[in-house]
């Protein structure tokens, strides 16, 4: 039975709903959803540490990272589990998502549920850009918008 959640992004002027879903224990995360009033363009999109939101965003703490290991794109080798690369803002302000991730999971020791999702101002430069901060956090900028990965009904 496929094992399913769902996180409400909230932020001053972006929200959105992104829906995760795993056929079992050992497949991919696919990831749904919309994100409305982003500018046009690229956005870092990544799985935060905490699922606390008591301080906007900000108390969700850096990216999932339990193997300690430096940031990168969604298809490096090394990355923090919760590199999820940029989704793409067009014309419209709004961004659809539609990722498949092997790293993530809905269950076990690297399970994402009760974690936060955060929408960043900038382009995730995947680990790549030369900038202090791009092997932290791909020196993606502000947090936009965040919410807690919930469980919902299979």
């Amino acid at each position: 039975m496929p094992i399913k959640a769902v996180c409400v992004l909230n932020g001053e002027t972006v929200k959105g709903t992104v829906y995760f879903e795993q056929q079992d224990a050992n497949s991919e995360v696919k990831l749904t959803g919309e994100v409305n009033g982003l500018t046009k363009g690229l956005h870092g999109f990544h799985i935060h540490e905490f699922g606390d939101n008591t301080n906007g965003c900000t108390s969700a703490g850096a990216h999932f990272n339990p193997n300690n290991v430096e940031h990168g794109g969604p298809t490096d080798q090394v990355r923090h589990v919760g590199d999820l690369g940029n989704i793409t803002a067009g014309d419209d302000s709004t961004a659809k998502v539609c990722i498949s991730d092997k790293c993530i999971s809905l269950c076990g020791p690297m399970s994402i549920i009760g974690r936060t999702l955060v929408v960043h101002a900038d382009p995730d430069d995947l680990g790549k850009g030369g900038h202090e901060l791009s092997k932290t956090t791909g020196n993606a900028g502000a947090r936009l918008a965040c919410g807690v990965i919930g469980i919902t009904k299979p």
